[in-house]
């Protein structure tokens, strides 16, 4: 059997006159040229995302691009304009319908995207996490914006919660609205109980102390940490059973019959 030489790589196809033409000009800078090249149905992908990588783009061409039907075919084009700063938003919005959810935690995560487009990005991956995989789910919890992490914190697996939990966008508020919702799991009220971040947040407490599912060796625990003013008022909206919280009124009883004046303090005559 004859030994042949290494194969050589197959050159690169040819470009069309049109193609190098257009090659050149996406870096024009007449807004007239670069309008012109993103309607030009020879457009490639590769040029319109070089196209969509410059941030000079005149007003009206991300417009125009869409309207090419050549390159709107493409997935990388369609990710960077819904991502490109000057799309405007009655084009984004539709396109983030079209992205995969980790496309779209790109968008939501990106700094200077805009608000609106930023809470419709996670909105987004929210409405499709029943169809996430598990795995991706957990990819989800330690990495994806605040809405969708907050979200991850009612996911029906343990180790989801727990990523959530760490998530470094999560903020204390979303931990105390999710502890106020009665369908939040035992899993997650235990994960916040044992965190070293989240329990020892006074708000966090009152929370945990408004919620059902809070063990009682914690109840009792977060109770001796709270002022008793502050004890009071939580009690008086909290889901804990009625046995529980008779023992915590009857724990402030014993606090303010302690913090009370006895007789002695008064004073004598002189």
């Amino acid at each position: 059997m004859k030994r042949g030489h290494a194969a050589e790589p197959s050159p690169s196809p040819r470009k069309s006159p049109a193609e190098e033409r257009l090659g050149a000009l996406v870096h024009s800078q007449s807004p007239d040229v670069l309008l012109e090249v993103a309607g030009n149905p020879a457009l490639t992908e590769d040029l319109a995302l070089a196209l969509l990588a410059r941030r000079d783009l005149p007003r009206g061409l991300v417009e125009a691009l869409v309207k090419n039907a050549s390159v709107m075919k493409s997935r990388p084009v369609i990710n960077a304009v819904a991502r490109h700063p000057k799309t405007p938003r009655f084009i984004a919005l539709p396109l983030l319908r079209h992205l995969y959810v980790f496309e779209l935690m790109q968008v939501a995560l990106l700094p200077g995207t805009p608000a609106d487009l930023k809470m419709a990005a996670e909105e987004n991956i929210v409405m499709r996490l029943e169809q996430v995989s598990s795995g991706e789910r957990l990819a989800l919890a330690r990495r994806a914006s605040t809405r969708v992490a907050a979200a991850l914190l009612l996911d029906p697996e343990t180790r989801v919660i727990v990523a959530a939990l760490d998530n470094p966008f999560l903020t204390e508020a979303w931990i105390v609205k999710t502890l106020m919702n009665e369908k939040a799991p035992q899993a997650f009220v235990d994960g916040v109980c044992r965190h070293s971040k989240w329990a020892v947040r006074r708000e966090v407490q009152m929370a945990l102390l408004r919620n059902d599912k809070t063990p009682l060796a914690r109840v009792l625990y977060f109770a001796q940490m709270l002022p008793t003013h502050v004890l009071k008022d939580t009690l008086r909206h909290s889901r804990l059973g009625a046995s529980v919280k008779m023992y915590l009124f009857k724990e402030l009883e014993q606090r303010a019959a302690k913090n009370a004046p006895s007789p002695g303090d008064h004073g004598t005559a002189g």
